[in-house]
């Protein structure tokens, strides 16, 4: 299969899926605009997507900032044509026994929904008028099913999620494709601040490449593992009361915050 994407914008590039997903697509003839927050690890990211022999353009962003976000991507968009939005920056703060915060939970929402809205519009927009383009969003499979352990973190991925699969048939008829991304524990450091066991826990480099096939191939959910996809859809049918017994039981994350990675 030839390579289709000439230019490539992904958001929380400097860690995690978003930094392996920069790496993966690094090459002569690719443009790639990476963001995120931490100014070191992305200047990491950008000199290795460098010497690929992609053309790169890195910047320290607040995606939650949507006057900002919306300039930003109408600039990268008129350096070069965007064929491929991946909207991946997420951030995740652990209950630690205590429950979020109410600061906590707005500052989740607001980074993992409104931010992943901020990043697309102005690129559907775009795209709009050349009747082409590709956006990803990545959600989770925290999002099939509200957990104890981080119930703002599961609403935020479960609204990404499910707007994106209504949105996919929404922008059909543009000619926009959009993809929802589901991966379950892949290494970053949002899972870096787990200090329990972790089900069919996956490199960032294999998680990228299961995912760039995902998108050349257009499907509409991109899920994985195929071993916790399973353990997913047993949750999805297990009544309530069930969950409810075993709620205690479940490990509560410790308190972390990251705008860079995805779990």
């Amino acid at each position: 299969m030839s390579f289709q994407y000439h230019a490539i914008l992904i958001t929380g590039a400097s860690s995690g899926i978003g930094a392996a997903l920069a790496r993966h697509f690094a090459r002569t003839g690719v443009t790639l605009f990476i963001s995120g927050r931490d100014e070191t690890r992305l200047r990491l990211v950008e000199n290795e997507c460098r010497a690929a022999g992609a053309n790169v353009y890195a910047d320290i962003l607040d995606v939650t900032n949507r006057e900002t976000m919306n300039a930003y991507v109408t600039h990268c968009d008129e350096l070069a044509p965007l064929s491929l939005v991946v909207a991946n920056a997420g951030i995740s703060a652990g209950t630690g026994g205590r429950g979020e915060s109410p600061e906590q939970v707005r500052d989740i929402l607001a980074t993992n929904v409104a931010g992943v809205l901020n990043t697309i519009d102005p690129a559907i927009a775009a795209m709009r008028v050349r009747g082409r383009g590709q956006i990803a969003l990545v959600s989770s499979q925290a999002s099939w099913r509200g957990l104890p352990s981080a119930p703002a973190y599961c609403a935020s991925k479960a609204a990404v999620r499910v707007y994106g699969e209504g949105l996919r048939g929404a922008l059909a008829p543009t000619g926009i494709k959009v993809n929802v991304i589901c991966p379950g524990f892949v290494k970053s450091r949002i899972t870096d601040a787990n200090d329990f066991p972790m089900p069919f826990f996956m490199q960032a480099e294999k998680a990228a490449r299961k995912i760039a096939r995902g998108l050349e191939r257009n499907r509409g959910m991109i899920a994985f593992p195929w071993q916790m996809n399973m353990i997913i859809g047993l949750l999805k049918i297990t009544p309530q009361w069930v969950l409810d017994l075993v709620a205690n039981r479940v490990p509560r994350k410790a308190s972390s915050r990251n705008q860079d990675a995805e779990a």
